[in-house]
């Protein structure tokens, strides 16, 4: 997997890469927002590092600009330290955020989380998902899914609070191009909607579908 660093201190960004590649990730460097953009714009990228602090355009920029192109995973790196800041990141679309100084062992952490690496159940209200053994749970029981259906669902997880389109859920899910059949997406998440609590799927208006998380 490619994982794009963005971090303008480059003591930082090297320690980041080297822990990266340790853990078998390839790994992309960008030292301002701008060429974080080129790159992104250019290349594959399976998550990004980001910054807050970074010349030519900051993290929260770089991180909007993204959100119009993709829902790819973005942890966000920041000295700073209040509350409102974290909640700006998060609100802007960030999927995680991490305050400086950090652990190695954490930033990895929460690297392989965001990637869908971690196996195990994760629990998600009364839904539960056993990603080493492909099944879900409601309510402790066992649903039947489809391999398609698991790999539709844990999309969504993975993309948890973001508005997908079905064109980027078709091309994610299926690899089909734009022009595929959008009721694919749809006979897929009606099916998926009677399987688990229908209140983690919500249709968003002129976009597309929503995963949310279930308090109960």
């Amino acid at each position: 997997m490619k994982i794009l660093v963005v971090e303008d201190e480059e003591n930082i960004r090297k320690v980041i890469k080297k822990i990266l590649e340790i853990n078998e990730f390839e790994v992309l460097e960008a030292c301002d927002g701008a060429e974080a953009m080129d790159i992104f714009y250019n290349e594959k990228i399976d998550l990004i590092i980001l910054d807050w602090m970074l010349p030519k355009m900051n993290g929260i920029e770089v991180l909007k600009m993204v959100r119009q192109e993709s829902s790819l995973p973005v942890l966000m790196l920041t000295a700073k330290s209040q509350e409102d800041d974290e909640v700006e990141g998060l609100e802007v679309g960030a999927n995680d955020y991490l305050k400086k100084p950090f652990s190695l062992k954490i930033l990895i952490t929460r690297v392989k989380k965001l990637l869908n690496l971690i196996g195990g159940k994760k629990r998600y209200g009364v839904l539960e998902v056993d990603l080493n053994n492909h099944k879900v749970y409601m309510k402790g029981k066992d649903i039947n899914i489809s391999p398609k259906e698991f790999e539709l669902l844990n999309y969504l997880i993975l993309n948890t609070g973001i508005a997908l389109s079905r064109e980027k859920i078709l091309a994610d899910v299926w690899d089909f191009a734009y022009d595929g059949d959008y009721r694919t997406v749809d006979t897929h998440i009606k099916t998926l909607r009677k399987k688990i609590s229908p209140e983690h799927i919500t249709t968003v208006r002129g976009i597309g579908y929503k995963f949310e998380m279930d308090k109960r």
